[in-house]
């Protein structure tokens, strides 16, 4: 008898019936990037700084990329671009030059604001990096090594990475990609698939292959708004590393707890108002002095400078257990 079967050609046909065929997945993945780019590219912005370096305070040249964060000529790029600038231009995306100010860095997050005396520019969409997910498109544009407006695109491959900013601090909630980054790409956006910002890019790892890091938009737009405010952020701190976690839901319901995330303790500084007061590694903060702490940025707005000195109630889930610390938050050492 004849067996009559499929062969592995026909049997891989089969397994894929009713998929899309290639070439309309790829036309659909180029229509999604090209029209991130026609979304956020017009708000993209070179950035050239002259530094004063040396004895002899001999010029040095750089630069990198920025975004315009309102219409009235806010702009968001890295702190580090910026850093001890004499003097900062700014070429727009219609080749119009300006002259720009500093209005404000944060060495700690690696985000600076700086202002160009112009009106009706086109700003970007903020979208919200909480909502990100690994194995998401995004997009990434900026001017490595000064080639303007150059558009890689990857994927989101992992939320909640701490990075060391070039201040020595560590950075909390980072968004790793593979897309592309390069000297010149820093403080250029980060873009999902409806051409919404989730992150600012940053950083790369030297010699590796798709390691690259962006400030998550959440980050940075408490930080920018704080910059546009008083011109630089002080902060109280409690001498923590920390990462947003899940909380099993039923740990949260028992404990009457409005949010399933915290901010998971995953370092405590020797000596600090932390480890003082009894925080350990793996305890999830939940409260500060009565406000929700739901991840990090909830931790960062509740630590201002107004907490030095001031003890504060903290609510924290270790285990099953919900347990009540009191904490006096210092001013941050300088780094």
């Amino acid at each position: 008898m004849e067996y009559l079967g499929l062969s592995g050609a026909q049997e891989n046909s089969a397994a894929v019936a009713g998929a899309p065929p290639d070439g309309e997945l790829f036309d659909a993945y180029s229509r999604a990037v090209t029209a991130v780019v026609d979304r956020v590219a017009p708000s993209v912005v070179k950035i050239e700084v002259a530094e004063r370096r040396g004895r002899n305070r001999r010029e040095a040249r750089g630069g990198g990329s920025g975004f315009v964060f309102t219409p009235d000529g806010f702009l968001i790029t890295n702190s580090h671009v910026v850093h001890e600038a004499a003097s900062i231009g700014v070429t727009l995306a219609d080749g119009s030059r300006y002259p720009a100010v500093l209005i404000g860095e944060d060495p700690d997050t690696d985000i600076a604001v700086i202002r160009i005396d112009a009106s009706d520019l086109r700003a970007v969409t903020l979208g919200d990096s909480r909502r990100l997910r690994p194995g998401q498109l995004v997009v990434a544009i900026g001017n490595p090594y000064g080639f303007h407006a150059t558009v890689t695109a990857g994927v989101v491959s992992a939320t909640s990475r701490t990075l060391r900013s070039y201040a020595g601090r560590l950075i909390d909630d980072v968004i790793q990609t593979d897309a592309a980054l390069n000297p010149g790409n820093s403080g250029g956006p980060l873009a999902d698939s409806r051409g919404e910002v989730i992150g600012v890019n940053t950083a790369t790892i030297l010699q590796a292959q798709g390691l690259c890091f962006a400030i998550a938009i959440n980050t940075a737009k408490y930080i920018a708004g704080r910059l546009m405010r008083d011109g630089s952020v002080r902060r109280s701190y409690i001498g923590v590393q920390a990462q947003i976690a899940s909380l099993r839901r039923v740990i949260a319901r028992f404990h009457d707890l409005p949010a399933e995330t915290g901010a998971l303790v995953v370092g405590i500084e020797p000596g600090s108002p932390a480890q003082r007061a009894g925080l350990r590694e793996g305890d999830v903060i939940v409260r500060v002095a009565g406000a929700l702490v739901d991840g990090i940025d909830a931790l960062h707005r509740v630590l201002t400078e107004e907490r030095t000195g001031e003890e504060v109630t903290t609510e924290i889930v270790r285990g099953t257990e919900k347990i009540i610390l009191k904490i006096v938050p210092e001013l941050r050492p300088p780094q």
